[in-house]
């Protein structure tokens, strides 16, 4: 099992840079692929980016491909969201996901879940 925390949401103006951390804890987290969703008022959650446990680099969703970079610092059993150049559709909670099995955009192939952040970009 895995525990997932994150953190580093807040309220910022359009333009604005954020950087999400989520803290991995009870089991390695190199060990899941881990991948980022939202879920704004009244909307489904999505998929932002999704980062395999074996290939290189992330998968991004169309919408922040340019804008948001996920990576993983496995020494510290950690994965980050920066993002850059906020806009107001940003807005929404923000939930870390780990799985052992898929590394998709579909938040129904993630076993684990965090409590969530809110990133609230105002214009």
């Amino acid at each position: 099992q895995v525990q997932l925390v994150e953190s580093g949401g807040g309220l910022v103006q359009a333009g604005d840079s954020l950087r999400l951390s989520c803290a991995a804890s009870g089991r390695t987290a190199s060990t899941y692929a881990m991948a980022w969703f939202r879920q704004a008022p009244g909307k489904e959650r999505e998929g932002v980016v999704s980062f395999s446990k074996t290939l290189p680099t992330p998968n991004y969703a169309d919408s922040v491909k340019g804008r948001f970079t996920m990576s993983r610092d496995n020494a510290k059993n950690t994965v980050y969201l920066q993002m850059n150049s906020l806009e107001r559709e940003d807005t929404a909670t923000y939930y870390c996901a780990a799985s052992l099995y898929w590394s998709t955009l579909t938040p129904a192939d993630y076993e684990h879940w965090g409590q969530g952040t809110q990133v609230t970009v105002s214009s």
